[in-house]
Formats: C-alpha cells, structure tokens, sequence
C-alpha cells in the first residue's frame, strides 16, 4: 500500500470511471468526463499521462485508440487515501473520527443500526 502514490482530487475522478469500465480508450474516458466535470478533453489527457507517469493506470496501443486500465485496486487506493485523512485530520486516533461522523445530524436511523451491526460484529 506504501506504493500507491498520492492521487488528486481530479485524478481520483478519472480511477472511478476506469474502475469500473476498464479496460476503455481515451475517447470513453473524454466523452463521459467532458459533459460531468466540464473538462476539456486536453485536460482529461493530461489526467491520464499524469496517472500513466504514477504508475496508477497501464495502457495498450490498439490502431491508433490507447485502451487504459488500473494497475492498482480500487480498495488499496481508498486504504490509503482514508490513513492520509485520518492521520491529517485526526492525528491517526480512529475513535475521534468515528464519533465526529455519527454526531452529524444527518445520520438516519438506518445508518445508526448499520453502525451498530458493525461495532456489535467487532466485539
């Protein structure tokens, strides 16, 4: 997980897509990403080289479409983005993190149980 480098707010936009539609060429990235973020397609190129120069995203040259594809799971990513937040944020203490998010008033009863299923399951 040491490996996975750090990953924009942009670049996080680009992984979700490729995710879950892998492998895809550059045109399905830009036309999904265009009409969402308001992205010029110069833009989402670069997104792509910068994630391909992480070594986050591979690519196979196909005609002449590039086809891409994550060389990283989607839940290492997440791991690692979630330590970072709780580290900066809450100087790695999980239990001030925890009891900051079910204080939020907009919790539904739903989510209240949920969170006891997993707490109950933890003991």
């Amino acid at each position: 997980m040491e490996n996975i480098p750090k990953i924009s707010d942009s670049e996080w936009k680009v992984m979700k897509l490729l995710w879950d539609n892998n492998p895809c060429n550059a045109n399905y990235v830009i036309e999904n990403l265009e009409c969402e973020m308001n992205w010029k397609p110069k833009t989402i190129k670069t997104l792509l080289n910068r994630l391909v120069k992480k070594g986050v995203l591979g690519f196979e040259i196909s005609g002449r479409s590039y086809y891409y594809y994550p060389l990283i799971k989607k839940e290492d990513c997440i791991k690692k983005e979630s330590t970072s937040f709780l580290h900066k944020v809450f100087n790695g203490v999980a239990k001030d993190m925890v009891l900051n998010f079910i204080q939020d008033p907009d919790l539904t009863d739903e989510d209240i149980e949920d969170l006891k299923k997993v707490l109950e399951k933890r003991k």
